[in-house]
């Protein structure tokens, strides 16, 4: 990432309000020299300026938001104001809901929103629960054997079996899970691509191609009437709509469904993956989970969800939620020009000592105990906060629950490796393999 450090305070915009405190332009250059990760640049600014903390990171002022008031502001009260302006998966999704905008955006969330709550969940509970028993079942196998797997592609496989499910009615196959492991390697070159669309395209054209050519086969499938065992899925209510909303064309379907794959299994991946890591650091939070309850009870469901909460918390699903204002604002009493490029942080709100007491420290009981978290709502958003928030937050919260009263009373993975960082890119996930066995 090319630096432009410049001295000085972030241009005044019309609106009455305080410059924006920014970054020594010289702590720029030094991170820069470094090679270090972009979120250590952005820690310094917090841990120096505060929760709005200006940065020169090229051509716009950058304001990095960490702050849970202007989180709020800008996410949920104000989101009109502060907008997205491109999303870096666009490449991927096209123009399915996360990158889409305005008027588009609120069709194609209405649409879906149903889906996602209340009664619209209950029909997935047993499509998450038949994907949960398969994965179990092949941790059983592991076990007997002694055979040494990947955590992580194991949660991968999970995630993806359960999305494609949901959306198709169909189990995952062999042959969809081969070809679909383009997904992640698109998402996983997305940070390192070209700036310049066609060179960036044509580094992942075989990957995409591979993509779409599934994408194409399952829309045609659901367009002939064929449901899986599972019946009609995610994919029946787009194509239902085509019947009466001109817009949901082939390409726009095929948008909403890589959209819905690259949603509804990377974050929950990566999610279960860091949690296993996490138990094999701290033992007694396992122990601690299987006791709350006898099998099935909502004391154990409600321990086993703190788990993912507090992996949530130390390792949310969007690490960095980009916006940019499309007008002059007064953001915590600090002036933001219009065009500046906003970054709410929520790996770092998350962090804050003024906000959680020993936040680095793995302890779910915050999520059990009264009064151990903070109660404002832009101290936790690990999906977003506000009309943009994701909607697969209850599904993705089911599934890993689902998946973990499986696994955690059977087996514990023993780690022959463990990754020694993060990587930051649309999400934050383990830099490295994650290789196991099992055992009691």
């Amino acid at each position: 990432m090319v630096i432009h450090a410049r001295p000085g305070p972030l241009p005044s915009p019309s609106p009455a309000g305080r410059p924006v405190p920014e970054l020594d332009p010289a702590l720029i250059g030094q991170w820069q020299a470094g090679g270090g990760d972009l979120i250590d640049l952005f820690a310094q600014a917090r841990e120096r300026l505060g929760g709005v903390a200006g940065l020169r990171l090229g051509p716009r002022p950058t304001v990095l938001v960490t702050d849970p008031r202007a989180v709020q502001h800008v996410l949920a009260l104000h989101p009109g104001r502060y907008v997205k302006r491109s999303h870096r998966a666009r490449l991927l999704i096209g123009d399915g809901m996360l990158a889409a905008t305005g008027e588009a955006w609120q069709r194609q969330r209405r649409l879906l929103q149903s889906q996602f709550t209340g009664r619209g969940m209950r029909r997935y509970e047993q499509r998450i629960t038949r994907a949960a028993r398969t994965a179990a079942a092949r941790w059983a196998s592991y076990a007997r054997t002694g055979q040494v797997f990947d955590v992580g592609d194991e949660m991968r496989r999970f995630a993806l079996d359960t999305i494609w499910r949901s959306l198709t009615g169909h189990p995952l196959d062999p042959g969809t899970e081969r070809e679909l492991a383009a997904v992640p390697a698109v998402v996983a070159a997305l940070p390192s691509l070209p700036a310049e669309g066609a060179a960036a395209q044509g580094a992942v054209a075989a990957d995409l191609a591979r993509i779409d050519a599934v994408a194409g086969l399952a829309i045609a499938a659901a367009r002939d009437g064929e449901a899986g065992p599972d019946g009609p899925g995610l994919l029946h209510v787009l194509i239902e709509a085509a019947g009466t909303r001109p817009e949901y064309t082939d390409r726009l379907i095929r948008d909403e469904l890589v959209t819905l794959l690259v949603a509804g299994h990377e974050t929950t991946a990566s999610t279960l993956t860091w949690l296993h890591l996490l138990l094999d650091r701290n033992p007694q939070a396992r122990e601690r989970a299987l006791a709350a309850g006898a099998e099935g009870s909502p004391e154990r469901s409600q321990a086993v969800q703190a788990l993912v909460h507090e992996t949530l918390r130390l390792y949310p699903s969007a690490w960095i939620l980009p916006r940019c204002a499309a007008e002059g604002d007064i953001l915590a009493g600090y002036a933001i020009e219009a065009g500046t490029d906003v970054l709410v942080c929520p790996y770092l709100t998350h962090r804050d000592p003024e906000l959680w007491e020993d936040p680095e420290r793995f302890d779910p009981g915050r999520f059990t105990t009264p009064g151990r978290r903070p109660t404002h709502p832009g101290s936790y958003f690990p999906f977003g906060v506000g009309p943009r928030a994701c909607l697969g937050l209850q599904f993705a919260l089911r599934e890993s629950t689902v998946l973990l009263e499986h696994l955690l009373p059977a087996r514990v993975p023993h780690f022959r490796s463990v990754p020694d960082k993060a990587a930051y890119g649309i999400t934050v996930r383990p830099d490295g393999p994650t290789p196991a066995t099992l055992g009691h």
